[in-house]
């Protein structure tokens, strides 16, 4: 199989890989799904990704489909480089390969550029015309005009945190702090027009490529507030180079008064998904979290 006879017959890669007809190379870093290089007859490489085998729960309806979506969409905004879908089938994903690179202060501020790009390309409403995921959990992706703030609040930070008070991953105080957020949602400020978010650019999301690239993989790709994206970049750590990048940006595209204030705010969606998937070892960073973004508020509101 090469990558031409894989393009015209994408349905046959599950045939290829059971009968060992492809040779497949680990690799490693998901903590869903199972991630491979499979190396064609052409030579060309192509990323998979596919549903554990042997998971206690099957693979959700149109798990793989939302994803491609996402990155095609994002690829269509011709801001930073996305891998090319090759297969999406219900089992399977299958991406151009990226030959991973060193992380330089030049991709770094390259990618700022591009993620600016990509944002300004906008979308039509909040949300997306197709099913969401964010790792293994549904996203409410149901289209809405906004404006923003209500919007983040019942469809980003209030099913997850429902969750994770179901899973036991929250106690009462933090459940109490994160409700204040959402019912004060309108104080914090920063209403803008639908962007391009990839929605889930987490450092771990980004790929370094040789080409002196960043690369943008695993979305959850909805109409959201750019904010969103550029607060979760800075969290676990943070990605190389991050001042560059964010510089970059903010000259491509200068970031609303009080954004910096609104930070917590945004991180405060992906911590709650990871309490709910992973439960209470994320229940201090989404109190502190929730506790930070109500002081600045608090402190706006004081200076105003």
């Amino acid at each position: 199989m090469d990558l031409a006879y894989l393009r015209a017959h994408p349905e046959h890669l599950p045939t290829f890989l059971t009968h060992q007809r492809i040779r497949e190379t680990p690799v490693s870093g998901g903590s869903i799904c199972t991630a491979s290089r499979l190396t064609l007859d052409d030579g060309h490489s192509v990323f998979a990704k596919s549903w554990p085998e042997g998971s206690a729960r099957p693979v959700p309806a149109d798990f793989f489909v939302t994803e491609a979506a996402g990155l095609r969409w994002l690829r269509e905004a011709g801001g930073a480089p996305v891998p090319e879908v090759v297969v999406a089938l219900p089992e399977l994903l299958a991406l151009d390969w990226v030959e991973p690179g060193e992380p330089t202060p030049e991709a770094a501020e390259r990618f700022g550029r591009e993620l600016a790009a990509t944002h300004r390309a906008g979308a039509p409403v909040f949300g997306a015309g197709w099913t969401g995921f964010i790792g293994a959990l549904p996203q409410d992706n149901t289209p809405d005009p906004g404006p923003w703030s209500g919007w983040f609040a019942r469809a980003r930070l209030a099913p997850y945190l429902r969750m994770s008070v179901d899973n036991g991953a929250l106690g009462a105080t933090e459940a109490a702090l994160v409700e204040e957020v959402v019912d004060r949602i309108g104080e914090f400020g920063g209403d803008e027009p639908p962007a391009r978010v990839h929605g889930d650019l987490w450092p771990g999301n980004l790929l370094w490529g040789a080409d002196d690239r960043v690369w943008l993989a695993d979305p959850a790709a909805h109409g959201g507030h750019r904010e969103t994206d550029l607060a979760l970049l800075t969290l676990f750590g943070g990605p190389p180079h991050a001042d560059r990048i964010l510089a970059a940006y903010r000259e491509a595209w200068p970031l609303a008064d009080g954004w910096r204030e609104r930070v917590p705010l945004h991180q405060l969606h992906l911590l709650l998904v990871h309490a709910a998937l992973f439960g209470a070892a994320y229940r201090e960073a989404v109190g502190n979290a929730a506790h930070t973004a109500l002081r600045g508020v608090d402190r706006a509101t004081v200076e105003r």
